[in-house]
């Protein structure tokens, strides 16, 4: 039988703390936690609850790589539209600076430190746009098309794509670079509380409602959606999360409230593990192997937040001899 060595070509390291990125298979001892310990992968994906949102609220925005390094945005509350801005950093939310409009139903696109906000409902929809920095939420300009319960797709706050909503019920796709939004190809279905995953040039738009709940999925190829395969379940005012046109999560919803979950692989989705909390109207942020599912409503409006790691997500396992 080869050794360790001999697979590998060196020997199991003795480490003070585990390495920041091991590769899948290596081998190490803990000194700290006299442990062995080693590098896998999820095989199946799985939700576990996270550190609640500091206020309830639904039909929120959010922005995010991962499920460690979200921004929630807007929202409403039992009070009305709200501003509130909060950052998670994998075990809590922090409040930051407010948006200028406060404001529910909104789209988001961007990460922890370069987000945009746009559109939405301030007691009428709104064609409002807001560049966040890192520190605080900047007015710039406007959409072309007044809407709210828009879906959202972008790399940071100077590359993004707004599509759907409604006021009324709208399939306009709209580019932003840095700047100002430009109009492009519609979806191909009008529809609004969609959900939205990717980047400007290659994104998803799935479900969402006509008014009807529908299932439909279309993928962004940077100059026009396509239709393709429908999600399983119907539904609308769910999340979702993704880093393209072939890699995304769609959970919870409206159907009635659904903890559903699926999983895009660029031809189909599939069914895997639901939600714990079945909600709609839900903030969302990060990829298909780690996504974050926050706020929404049950009913009432929730804090619960809840971390996705998916299938292929590095592992650490700790070594036992029994």
């Amino acid at each position: 039988m080869a050794t360790y060595k001999e697979i590998f070509g060196t020997n199991i390291e003795v480490l003070a703390s585990d390495p920041a990125n091991p590769v899948q298979g290596q081998v190490w001892y803990n000194s700290t936690s006299n442990v062995v310990k080693g590098a896998s992968v999820t095989t199946t994906g799985a939700w576990a609850t996270g550190g609640n949102l500091n206020a309830a609220r639904n039909q929120i925005g959010g922005t995010g790589v991962n499920n460690t390094s979200t921004l929630a945005f807007g929202g409403d509350d039992p009070l009305g539209d709200v501003a509130n801005t909060e950052s998670y950093d994998g075990t809590s939310w922090t409040e930051v600076n407010d948006l200028n409009t406060a404001r529910r139903g909104l789209g988001g696109a961007g990460t922890l430190t370069s987000a945009l906000a746009f559109g939405g409902y301030d007691g009428s929809p709104t064609v409002a746009t807001e560049s966040w920095n890192g520190t605080s939420w900047t007015t710039v300009n406007n959409l072309n098309t007044t809407r709210t319960a828009l879906a959202g797709a972008g790399a940071d706050n100077t590359s993004a794509l707004a599509f759907g909503g409604l006021t009324p019920v709208t399939g306009v796709t709209e580019s932003w670079n840095g700047t100002s939004w430009t109009e492009v190809n519609d979806l191909n279905t009008a529809r609004y509380s969609l959900g939205g995953a990717g980047t400007q040039t290659s994104a998803l738009a799935f479900a969402g409602r006509t008014p009807a709940n529908v299932a439909n999925t279309e993928s962004w190829n940077g100059t026009c959606f396509s239709e393709v395969n429908d999600l399983n379940t119907v539904r609308g005012a769910l999340g979702g999360a993704g880093t393209d046109n072939t890699s995304a999560l769609a959970f919870g919803g409206g159907n009635p409230n659904l903890a559903n979950t699926e999983e895009w692989n660029g031809t189909s989705w599939t069914e895997t593990t639901d939600l714990n909390t079945a909600r709609e109207t839900l903030g969302s942020a990060g990829t298909a192997t780690s996504a974050l599912a926050f706020g929404g409503d049950i009913p009432p409006a929730t804090t619960a937040t809840e971390e996705w790691t998916g299938a292929g997500a590095p592992l650490t396992l700790t070594f036992t001899d029994s």
